[in-house]
């Protein structure tokens, strides 16, 4: 078993844009997509999880690894813990959490946070970048993680909050790439806490971690991969992958 897995958790009953992960952009669905740039990586097994047997075919298809999970998963991480748990036997060291709608996702930011992990510097990292326009700084569907102090390329800070919207308490703040690297120690420790209070009010599930004292560094990355939240950002992610064929 490799030291490092990289999980994709993803499921066609997304609230604000169902089936999202079988989009099509440049004539591929969107979740072989995030697949093929964690393949990229060559840093380890890479599994997608979901619940749904269209998501197990397509991947299954594609020469790729995919697990049926439960459908009663909570959160996403709850469905990495269960590809950790009991199809991988708690092995691997470090495991990733890359979010399924991130077509766009450079490979080189993931070797870079796994990289990061290996120094065993904390218990959960993750990735940010600047914000490209005022208006993805107002987009309430854009979290924003909080550092202590300022970042530049490739540099690594303590997070101290994640929040949907702009309330002026912080100096340092980014846009979050939604991505955890957690230890096997961490990802243990996270699921067997209970959902907190900010976490279920800002449907982030990081707060999670940070309202357990567990800690979260955050590393700047230039690229900007695009979460597909949403029809209009499908369509704006289309356009800049159509712009790199």
């Amino acid at each position: 078993m490799n030291k490092t897995a990289i999980i994709i958790p993803t499921r066609l009953k997304a609230s604000r844009l169902p089936n999202k992960p079988l989009e099509l952009i440049n004539n591929k669905e969107m979740i072989l997509h995030v697949y093929e740039a964690a393949k990229k990586t060559n840093s380890g097994e890479v599994y997608v999880a979901t619940p749904d047997k269209k998501i197990i075919e397509l991947i299954s298809n594609n020469g790729g690894k995919a697990i049926l999970t439960s459908s009663e998963h909570q959160t996403g991480t709850d469905r990495i813990y269960e590809v950790f748990k009991d199809h991988l036997n708690s092995e691997p060291n470090t495991i990733v959490n890359l979010q399924g709608d991130m077509p766009n996702i450079d490979p080189t930011s993931i070797t870079e946070l796994i990289s990061y992990m290996d120094k065993k510097n904390c218990d959960i990292g993750t990735l940010a970048s600047s914000f490209a326009s005022k208006t993805e700084l107002v987009d309430e569907n854009n979290v924003k993680v909080a550092v202590k102090n300022e970042l530049s390329n490739n540099q690594y800070d303590q997070a101290i909050d994640f929040f949907r919207i702009d309330t002026k308490k912080h100096k340092n703040f980014y846009h979050h790439v939604g991505i955890y690297a957690f230890t096997s120690e961490a990802l243990v420790r996270y699921v067997g806490l209970k959902r907190s209070r900010l976490e279920i009010e800002r449907k982030l599930e990081q707060m999670r971690a940070l309202e357990n004292s567990m800690t979260i560094h955050v590393g700047y990355i230039n690229s900007s991969p695009l979460s597909v939240d949403t029809n209009v950002d499908l369509m704006e992610v289309r356009k800049i992958m159509k712009k790199d064929e």
